[in-house]
């Protein structure tokens, strides 16, 4: 199968181009065009090969997931021109990424096991196992980098290095934690467990609206209900539907993204079984059977659709 790794679009003279871990942005005037490639990144890493449709997995999930809570914070979204293509309003986007966790697991746990007590300001208490349920989501923000590895962050730091204003911090904790609640209830509605998520918030004028993604398998961690506490009391691992197998299987392998070290060879098979993961996470979570589009001339049907949508 083919895959969209590099994108060298032309939309408009006068755009400007992003390319990040995954996602390829191009502003032209106030509008977002974001192309969802088939990259994929793990310990901060871009992976040497891409993974089929992963691109169209990502937008898609991220699409339905912004319509079904753009009653809680207003979105960036305005069109979906192809499946693997997001065009929405431009945002200043804040230099934090909010992360809420409802679980004790991924890097929390990795710090827990080494005897950290806090994260982020947050206290985690003694006597936890790995992927127990906190009493109540904690958030734990992240530095947004452009180069190399974002970083824990506290709320207090946030304030105090000016990222993000007080007032403005207090609307972010507000609107993660209602986010991650609706998408909690979603999740919970498929069988599903939302596990770990992350937000990314821009402004545009004096209003904060979401941006990026939202509740994919890139940027959070899903359990499946059925058999959870069974597993918890068992010892057992959880059975999930995340990146984080990527990240396990990269380990497993002797790469953690540490200086140094060589991304270990992704064969034909193990690039295969990455894709299906990220298709079962979509028909899981939505409900709906994924489309396989037809990835021959992929990039030229991009070009084509999203030019409509500007001359229109």
């Amino acid at each position: 199968m083919k895959d969209l790794v590099n994108t060298q679009f032309l939309f408009s003279p006068s755009q400007t181009v992003y390319h990040g871990k995954v996602r390829d942005v191009y502003r032209v005037n106030d509008l977002i065009i974001m192309v969802v490639s088939d990259r994929i990144s793990a310990f901060d890493v871009v992976l040497p090969r891409g993974i089929p449709y992963k691109g169209q997995v990502l937008n898609l999930i991220a699409s339905k997931f912004l319509d079904a809570t753009s009653d809680i914070v207003p979105n960036w979204k305005l069109a979906l021109p192809h499946p693997g293509v997001m065009i929405g309003r431009y945002a200043e986007p804040f230099k934090v990424e909010m992360v809420v966790r409802g679980y004790l697991t991924g890097h929390a746990w990795r710090e827990y096991k080494e005897g950290k007590r806090s994260l982020c300001g947050e206290t985690m208490p003694d006597g936890m196992i790995e992927n127990q349920k906190f009493d109540r989501p904690i958030i734990t923000p992240t530095t947004k980098e452009d180069v190399g590895h974002d970083e824990d962050i506290s709320r207090d730091d946030i304030i105090k290095f000016g990222l993000v204003t007080a007032a403005d911090y207090a609307r972010l904790e507000d609107y993660t934690l209602k986010l991650y609640a609706r998408g909690c209830e979603m999740a919970a509605s498929k069988g599903l467990i939302l596990v770990d998520t992350k937000y990314e918030f821009g402004k545009i004028g004096d209003e904060i609206v979401l941006i990026d993604e939202i509740h994919t398998p890139d940027s959070s961690r899903y359990f499946y209900a059925d058999g959870y506490e069974e597993r918890q009391k068992n010892g057992q691992q959880q059975k999930q539907l995340s990146k984080e197998f990527v990240r396990e299987w990269l380990m497993e392998n002797g790469f953690q993204g540490k200086d140094g070290q060589q991304v270990p060879v992704m064969d034909d098979a193990f690039v295969a079984s990455v894709t299906d993961r990220y298709i079962e996470l979509y028909e899981n979570i939505t409900g709906e059977k994924f489309i396989k589009q037809p990835l021959d001339n992929v990039a030229a049907d991009i070009e084509a659709a999203v030019n409509a949508y500007l001359t229109k």
